[in-house]
């Protein structure tokens, strides 16, 4: 499938697609669209490529396994030239694939299937976070939610606003869904908090995320923040509990 769409006006936000799934295509596109966004749709890895650097979007949804050029390797060369944003469309039960793909330099990741609502909420927290802060209203001419306060935890320092993390004024660089989970703990310090309500914070109540994920995002954020501190432990497991947060 090529390109499709009108060409959009400067101040539009343009969400490229790839994916060879048409249905997928079509149902994200309208949906995206609906929302005040133009899309631009691409069915294979190659053809998407030359056009993604030709004429960038303001963010890209990949899926990982197509043929001829697969999601990754499309990031893979991508990355060479550009820093767009990227949220991966990946397998329910596929941890490397997430691993790696975050690993290239994607924003996020969703498995499939995916609600069509918790993808809008990630494009519109990444675009937030990466530009001027300025995205579409919602179909119902509503703005979007607007960011909470600035939170300080300790070395902790999270701007919603402007999805930015500091760890002893270090930045700290998290996913959409790594920045809500963290932002959940942070804000009762020694609290609690089981995995369906960290999900809860992160995930539409109509989407269905098991343990192993919730653990998995725990696992890449405490190695983010390692990675500038090795000596990082401020988020504590409480087995069979959930996990707290630790300001001391």
């Amino acid at each position: 499938m090529a390109e499709t769409g009108e060409k959009s006006a400067p101040s539009e936000r343009v969400v490229a697609l790839v994916d060879d799934d048409r249905n997928i295509l079509t149902t994200v596109s309208i949906a995206l669209q609906a929302e005040g966004y133009a899309t631009r749709v691409y069915s294979d890895g190659e053809t998407a490529l030359k056009a993604l650097l030709d004429n960038p979007p303001d963010l890209a949804v990949f899926d990982i396994k197509m043929p001829r050029m697969d999601g990754m390797e499309l990031l893979r060369q991508l990355r060479r030239h550009s820093d767009l944003p990227v949220i991966f469309l990946t397998s329910k039960d596929d941890e490397q694939d997430e691993e790696a793909g975050l690993e290239l330099g994607a924003d996020d990741y969703i498995a499939k299937p995916f609600s069509l609502r918790l993808l809008l909420a990630r494009i519109r927290a990444i675009l937030r976070r990466r530009g001027d802060g300025s995205v579409p209203a919602k179909s119902d001419g509503r703005p979007d939610d607007e960011p909470g306060p600035v939170v300080e935890r300790g070395k902790l320092m999270m701007d919603p606003a402007r999805h930015q993390v500091t760890w002893g004024g270090k930045p700290v660089s998290l996913t959409v869904t790594e920045f809500l989970i963290l932002e959940a703990l942070a804000a009762r310090p020694g609290v609690i908090k089981s995995r369906n309500a960290l999900m809860d914070a992160a995930y539409p109540d109509d989407v269905f995320v098991d343990d192993r994920t919730v653990d998995s995002h725990i696992k890449r954020m405490r190695r983010k923040f390692r990675a500038v501190d090795r000596e990082f432990g401020a988020i504590d497991t409480l087995y069979g509990a959930g996990y707290s947060f630790t300001d001391g």
